[in-house]
């Protein structure tokens, strides 16, 4: 089962790990499950930036980027080469460690489900 290390550029949350996540799910998911901030508008359909994350590492043990994600990712606040989309990353290793920081999500405008 995969482990997922969350860091917050927003300081003032602690930082929070979460293991035994199974393949087949998406970073948002994650967060989702584990009441963890993450804005995300569009029912995660790939149709906004608002779930944007930086895959610090681990990129390789999840699901490859579509061109459709990286124009999404063009739009997000401070978008970086590690940038993803929480909803479209999805873990496909079992093993999978992997470490995603959040942006501060008082700069996005949103709202979490």
């Amino acid at each position: 089962m995969a482990i997922v290390k969350f860091t917050f550029e927003d300081k003032s949350i602690a930082p929070k790990t979460v293991e035994n996540i199974p393949v087949d799910v998406s970073i948002l998911e994650v967060t989702e499950e584990n009441e963890i901030h993450l804005n995300h508008n569009c029912g995660e359909v790939c149709a906004c930036s608002t779930c944007h994350i930086y895959v610090n590492k681990g990129e390789g043990a999840l699901e490859e980027i579509s061109d459709k994600e990286e124009d999404f990712i063009d739009r997000a606040i401070n978008p970086r080469i590690e940038s993803r989309l929480g909803c479209q990353a999805v873990i496909l290793d079992e093993n999978a460690v992997i470490e995603v920081m959040i942006p501060n999500q008082k700069q996005i405008i949103g709202h979490e489900h």
